[in-house]
């Protein structure tokens, strides 16, 4: 019996580390593994093992990538003078299936959150103000999340960088209050990206 069994609790506990597994979810998982053969078990443990192993942190954007610096970072076809500052990777990932923007990233991997002690040093905006100047960024574009910690990381970033008289301007209509660039349709992305506006710090 799995009830109260140590090594099927290990593995539903595993399981519900990720974003969005609870305990139903967990035990369908689990049962799924164990019913599987072991030839599956082992491929699926590899590909983990691999991507944990070969993707990493973008030096330049911060974003996941296979190479350093990533493709987008190096490529000539992306606009250098658009840099679109997104929450996390999801983020660049929704962008690019909209394929309503040209130019290239930056992933703060987080937001401001005082309350968990979450502020700019953590953040690296330091990092990333630098990044802007040597880049001679000519637009930023800021799409954190339509949240209270994401309206506050957007307004903070702007008031920055606002003496370096650079264009900054905000995602658009279209993306529901308090949703993830990753939760849009495409199509609304990419409207909200062309109806962007002005951001004044």
């Amino acid at each position: 019996m799995l009830l109260n069994n140590k090594l099927f609790d290990n593995l539903l506990n595993a399981f519900r580390t990720l974003p969005g597994v609870g305990k139903k979810t967990a035990e369908r998982y689990a049962l799924h593994i164990l019913s599987s053969t072991e030839e599956e078990v082992h491929t699926f443990v590899e590909t983990i093992s691999q991507i944990r192993k070969q993707i990493k942190r973008c030096s330049e954007c911060q974003d996941f990538s296979d190479t350093d610096p990533c493709a987008i970072c190096v490529s000539t076809e992306r606009d250098g003078d658009l840099l679109c500052i997104v929450e996390k990777p999801s983020g660049v990932m929704a962008i690019e299936r909209s394929g309503g923007y040209r130019g290239k990233y930056y992933v703060l991997n987080g937001l401001l959150s005082p309350l968990d002690g979450i502020g700019p040093e953590e953040l690296g905006l330091s990092r990333l103000f630098q990044k802007v100047i040597a880049r001679k960024v000519k637009e930023i574009i800021i799409a954190t999340s339509a949240t209270n910690e994401g309206e506050a990381t957007a307004l903070y970033i702007a008031h920055q960088l606002k003496p370096l008289g650079i264009k900054i301007t905000r995602i658009a209509h279209g993306v529901p209050m308090g949703a993830g660039l990753e939760l849009t349709d495409d199509y609304t992305l990419r409207q909200a990206l062309e109806g962007r506006k002005p951001l004044e710090g």
